[in-house]
């Protein structure tokens, strides 16, 4: 009986999820064993509600057994080719998840031809974007629109270049191929350039996995997944 009144809250909270909110949602995504398998965990998460779904699919179709609708609002997210198939009105790409990976290639011992300076400029366009976001409520609007026009055009132009490096490439076609994801957070101010809010949600599921031994069955997950998401959205 009182499972089944959680399982009601949770799904009416879920259809709230949906709704516009100011500050955008976050999603981030990791591993739990289930019956001695590799299942997969998502965390969706805003500033008021928590929501833990664990899958034996890792993909689209997990995916979409939470998002069984268009999502009002800004989805904050990683690189993660499944939430290409999530419908929400804009999105926005972690920049220091991108961050991090120009830090791997830019420690590569053999780089290749071109890679150390577009890293290099790369990573000081997405910082400086960052920056103006943060400087945002003290700059006049026309100050704003110059200096984000500048930031588009400063990216434009890098991308257009061509590389001979692989790995430089890749991070060109990754860039292109979400072109409208990479400043969504400069025209919402309370939208995040990360999704470090989820990464901060999920930290507790990880340590019940640490702390505990693989869950038994799709009923136990299913379980754990309503309660984890009840005690976290009560904590917030």
């Amino acid at each position: 009986m009182i499972f089944d009144f959680l399982l009601i809250l949770i799904s009416e909270r879920r259809n709230q999820f949906g709704r516009p909110h100011p500050a955008g949602r976050v999603a981030d995504e990791t591993g739990r064993r289930v019956d001695g398998e590799t299942h997969w965990l998502g965390c969706f998460t805003s500033k008021d509600a928590t929501y833990y779904m664990i899958d034996r699919r890792r993909g689209s179709p997990a995916l979409k057994r939470f998002f069984k609708k268009e999502l009002a609002g800004v989805l904050v997210i990683d690189f993660w080719g499944a939430y290409n198939t999530v419908v929400c009105e804009r999105k926005q790409k972690c920049l220091p998840r991108l961050l991090r990976d120009l830090k791997h290639t830019q420690h590569d011992h053999n780089p290749g031809d071109g890679r150390p300076e577009f890293s290099k400029l790369l990573k000081r366009l997405f910082r400086d974007s960052i920056r103006l976001s943060k400087r945002r409520p003290g700059l006049p609007e026309k100050r704003f629109a110059l200096k984000r026009g500048q930031l588009q055009k400063r990216l434009h132009d890098l991308l257009e270049q061509r590389y001979r490096d692989k790995h430089a490439r890749r991070l060109v076609k990754r860039l292109r191929r979400h072109e409208s994801e990479r400043f969504t957070f400069l025209d919402h101010i309370d939208v995040p350039s990360d999704n470090n809010h989820a990464d901060r949600e999920i930290r507790p599921a990880v340590m019940i996995r640490k702390n505990s031994d693989a869950i038994g069955g799709d009923a136990g997950a299913e379980t754990q997944s309503v309660l984890m998401s009840v005690f976290r959205t009560l904590k917030q």
